[in-house]
């Protein structure tokens, strides 16, 4: 479950000050496939950032799962980052040297899962987005564009995050390949219960989406 409660950003941009989310509430159960659309400069990457714990709110508050993030430490925040949030990005961000098997694998090394477990899910997770064992060994140069966002789609899965926040998902993509990456998310969220928000441009993956929000002027429509 994810609650947020009059989160508002301000930022100081020479001597004008900006009001980048304006006291934004909205709450997303579990298994909820969520998309945020808006036009650039409406605050929907701010609002991306403050709920993936990447900047601080100037005020408001964040729940998921139940624990209030505004309220963490640092050091709590590395953690919450590291376990409870996956990224999806655009550009898809995996390591260039390993394969996609070691690339969904890496998180969950760095979150001290043993050895046996993390192979196990990346091997569950690779299959669950359509990779098979024969692709799972490639680098992602050797994948398409659409097989290298299922490889990200599953390594943001590695940890069971409580939420998964990605960042323009299709935008690289035909729309054909867009397509079904916006179906797998959305069946993803569900079978693995947990919280997808995607802010995107593609008014076709909003239209798919169980819930979907518009952010104008720092406000969420």
């Amino acid at each position: 479950m994810l609650k947020v409660m009059n989160l508002t950003k301000k930022f100081q941009s020479g001597e004008t000050k900006v009001l980048a989310v304006n006291n934004v509430s909205f709450e997303l159960g579990d298994g909820i496939f969520a998309t945020i659309v808006g036009k650039s400069g409406s605050g929907k990457s701010t609002l991306l950032a403050l709920l993936g714990a990447l900047d601080k709110s100037t005020s408001g508050e964040i729940f998921v799962g139940g624990e209030n993030i505004s309220k963490m430490s640092d050091r709590k925040l590395i953690n919450y980052r590291r376990n409870k949030i996956g990224f999806v990005f655009q550009s898809y961000n995996l390591v260039p040297n390993l394969s996609a098997l070691e690339n969904v694998i890496l998180p969950m090394e760095f979150a001290g899962v043993s050895k046996s477990e993390r192979k196990n899910r990346a091997i569950k997770l690779l299959r669950e987005v359509g990779i098979d064992e024969a692709k799972s060994k490639r680098l992602p140069t050797k994948l398409s564009g659409g097989e290298q966002q299922r490889v990200a789609i599953a390594r943001a899965l590695g940890n069971k995050p409580s939420l998964i926040l990605a960042d323009e998902p299709t935008g690289n993509l035909d729309s054909t390949t867009g397509d079904i990456i916006i179906k797998l998310m959305k069946n993803l969220a569900k079978t693995e219960k947990t919280t997808i928000i995607a802010v995107t441009h593609d008014s076709t993956m909003s239209a798919k989406a169980d819930q979907h929000f518009t952010m104008k002027d720092g406000k969420l429509l």
